[in-house]
């Protein structure tokens, strides 16, 4: 009989195993893929640490997160400064004095601010009714035909004008030359990848891979006392209220027999007529100097039954069909629902680290 049943070997599930087993705890972790560690799973491959789900930087203001995941590797100095490809032109991300410069070639912020305020005076609507109109009446015309419309219509399969404003409740506008995409005190990538942050949250508690919970629920939850599940919440509940909507990403990682390839570690593509929303070099996330680089393009797609799920369409639709299914975990007196599936919310991993240690807290009687 084990205490704590932990459906899922992500960030979560890790963080939660691990303090649990710190108290004594008798932890069995399942895990449906091959691996451990979600999607911060990486591999090396050229000795070059590849993010098989998609670029990921930790990020956060919050110093006791900072300081809990440091136990478990040493952390470099990486900036997140991506950068824009537009119609054979590359714009500085987020819009900053860099951006505003090379779109209007204004030199002051004074200049940027007068330039966004014209342009929402005469593109801007009251009351906007949909993304578009949303993001004009943020940034102004320009920038929004440049470095949000194609993008964001690549990512969510959809026009803009089809979009609720809600999406883009606001855009980074940053009256600096810096290029720093994050505002966050803290930042970097875990030097060797991520994968060896989850191996040592996972070192002594029981792991069991190619297992899917809800294909095995049964004998599963006759040998433990309570559940983390971090799953799919509809699939939790055999989609009684229907399937909600996700939007998922497909990669296409390629070995490149050169040393540098892109200059950048993250390259998003804001034209429509290119098929992918960005390129990541994965080499660059560690300064890397090995003679060969790896490269994955990413499409975002519609997500299907069956695929691997990565952001929630929270709208209103999806966000009242969620609330039904959260009002039946809430009677499920066995099972805690947790992260980004479970939650059916897009956390960063800060914020799953925290959510984690604070369940731990909560469930364990520990303080973080």
């Amino acid at each position: 009989m084990y205490d704590y049943l932990i459906v899922g070997s992500g960030l979560y599930g890790a963080v939660f195993a691990h303090e649990a087993k710190k108290l004594g705890k008798k932890c069995l972790v399942v895990e449906k893929r091959s691996h451990i560690a979600g999607n911060i799973y990486t591999k090396e491959i050229e000795g070059i640490q590849v993010h098989q789900y998609g670029a990921h930087i930790f990020h956060t203001s919050n110093k006791k997160v900072w300081e809990y995941i440091q136990q478990f590797a040493e952390f470099n100095r990486y900036t997140n400064s991506p950068v824009a490809y537009y119609k054979g032109e590359i714009y500085n991300m987020p819009f900053n004095m860099n951006t505003f410069h090379k779109i209007w070639g204004v030199i002051t912020p004074k200049e940027a601010k007068e330039k966004i305020q014209e342009q929402i005076r005469k593109y801007g609507v009251k009351e906007p009714k949909n993304l578009e109109e949303q993001a004009i009446n943020l940034v102004g015309k320009d920038i929004y035909e440049i470095l949000v419309k194609g993008y964001t219509e690549k990512q969510w399969g959809r026009s803009a004008t089809e979009l609720p404003p809600q999406i883009i409740k606001r855009l980074p506008v940053r009256m600096t030359y810096d290029n720093n995409y994050f505002s966050d005190l803290y930042q970097g990538i875990p030097v060797g990848g991520y994968t060896q942050i989850i191996e040592k949250m996972l070192d002594g508690v029981e792991v069991r891979l190619n297992v899917d919970y809800l294909e095995h629920k049964k004998e599963l939850d006759a040998i433990c006392k309570k559940i983390i599940y971090t799953g799919p919440i509809d699939a939790y509940f055999s989609y009684k209220y229907g399937e909600l909507e996700y939007r998922s990403v497909r990669f296409e990682t390629e070995i490149l027999d050169e040393e540098n390839y892109q200059g950048d570690a993250v390259v998003n593509y804001t034209d429509y007529e290119v098929p992918y929303t960005r390129i990541i070099e994965h080499k660059h996330f560690e300064f890397g100097t090995q003679p060969k680089t790896v490269i994955s393009r990413e499409y975002s797609a519609e997500w299907k039954l069956g695929e691997e799920p990565y952001y929630p369409v929270n709208d209103e639709k999806n966000n009242k069909l969620y609330q039904k299914y959260a009002d039946d975990a809430a009677k499920e007196e066995k099972v805690i629902f947790g992260g980004r599936l479970g939650k059916y919310k897009y956390y960063d991993m800060h914020h799953v680290v925290e959510e984690a240690l604070k369940c731990a807290g909560e469930e364990l009687g520990c303080n973080f």
